[in-house]
């Protein structure tokens, strides 16, 4: 059985696809820095309408 190689991609192609696979591991980064910002204000959201129900 002959081995073969992956024909190599071209160098644009490639660059491309690192830069990509870059942005795509910052936006990851960036939302998982305001999840918790976002769980944050959405528990202050239902608390507030609780409080309104209760009150009102």
């Amino acid at each position: 059985m002959a081995w073969t190689t992956p024909p190599r991609l071209d160098p644009d192609r490639s660059r491309r696809r690192l830069q990509l696979l870059a942005e795509l591991a910052g936006a990851r980064a960036v939302q998982q820095r305001e999840r918790p910002q976002r769980a944050r204000s959405e528990r202050l959201r239902q608390l507030i309408a609780t409080r309104r129900r209760v009150a009102g």
